[in-house]
């Protein structure tokens, strides 16, 4: 008789050649590899998933303060995904998630992308999302700060359209796993622009993204960031989870640490990549219908179902794009250099969502 594993019989099947059997309906359309990814890294067992999502939904009647809008299998998992199948820590999240909600009824107003100030965040960028994932599966989002023209959007605004977008990707089971990354791009961002970054909405951010959200993050990445975006770290500290911060990074305008971490093959050609330079239009369109175009209004109804409405004439005017403000990051040779203990506040990580 050969030896007995002691590991739990899931943890013994190799995923190329195991029972797929037991994979059940909500893994389904998962890679092999992906369905891997979460048993290493995500603690997720096939054989108990729904076990542990009606764990996490039997603590709800432990919150009757927070009405609980949806409570599906799909819906509880991201929640499980992102707290790597704590269930104390998953429900948590999901009740900070309807909190949030609840204490920020004005936002969630009209959530989706034909509302105006959603629609005109949207056109001008706010955010870029790459078509192709990195190397590890994870979707790579864009911020060109200085495109924010405070007379035409909000903070709040950009916030919302960021919050839509990520209610769209993170059905994808995929991005629930292998989750995102975030590239803010500082080039040409004004004093004044930063000036509008008050605490009370640096915090309404973080609360919406590091706190009430079922994605993870693998990296915050600032480029080309000026020394008052600096300044602001001391603003936000306070707000900021152990691991927010270690996963925030500030590359400056020197993009051979960005790429340590993002392979270049992934990027457009603004931060020093190989792709070409990004079409700001490329997720408005996405959101906004197939046929969306710059003279055209279309609309997405909500996070879950997309088609086409006519607006007025005035909103297509409100919403005509305006010259984006592109990067000035450049890629300087050689390696990246070995900073003194007292400067190496530049490239240690600034923000970091989980």
């Amino acid at each position: 008789m050969g030896p007995v594993s002691l590991l739990p019989k899931y943890q013994q099947l190799n995923p190329w050649k195991g029972d797929l059997a037991k994979m059940t309906h909500l893994q389904a359309g998962l890679s092999p590899e992906t369905i891997e990814k979460a048993r290493l890294e995500l603690n997720e067992n096939p054989d108990i998933l729904h076990q542990d999502i009606q764990q996490v939904r039997d603590m709800i009647i432990t919150r009757p303060d927070i009405g609980f809008l949806r409570t599906d299998d799909a819906f509880i998992l991201r929640f499980l995904r992102a707290r790597k199948f704590h269930q104390a820590d998953a429900f948590r999240l999901l009740a900070q998630y309807f909190q949030y909600r609840q204490l920020n009824l004005d936002m969630f107003k009209n959530f989706k992308a034909d509302d105006p100030g959603i629609k005109r965040a949207l056109i001008d960028g706010f955010p870029g999302v790459l078509e192709n994932r990195d190397h590890y599966g994870r979707k790579i989002l864009l911020l060109f700060a200085a495109n924010w023209d405070q007379s035409r959007n909000s903070f709040t605004d950009i916030l919302r359209a960021i919050l839509l977008s990520l209610e769209v990707l993170i059905e994808d089971p995929e991005l629930q796993i292998n989750g995102f990354l975030l590239i803010i791009d500082w080039s040409n961002f004004s004093f004044k622009q930063a000036s509008k970054l008050t605490p009370s909405i640096l915090r309404l951010a973080i609360e919406g993204l590091q706190d009430s959200f079922p994605a993870r993050f693998g990296g915050v990445h600032f480029v080309n960031q000026p020394w008052y975006i600096h300044a602001l770290y001391t603003l936000i500290k306070p707000f900021l989870k152990d691991k927010t911060r270690k996963r925030i990074f500030l590359h400056g305008n020197n993009l051979n640490s960005l790429h340590q971490l993002i392979h270049p093959e992934f990027l457009p050609s603004e931060f020093g990549g190989t792709l070409p330079p990004y079409d700001m239009g490329t997720w408005a369109r996405t959101l906004l219908g197939p046929d969306y175009s710059d003279e055209n209004d279309y609309t997405h109804t909500s996070y879950n179902a997309m088609h086409v409405k006519h607006t007025s004439s005035n909103l297509e005017r409100d919403c005509s794009p305006k010259p984006m403000k592109r990067s000035q990051s450049v890629v300087e040779a050689g390696t990246l250099k070995h900073e003194e203990k007292g400067e190496n506040e530049n490239t240690q990580p600034l923000l970091a969502l989980d």
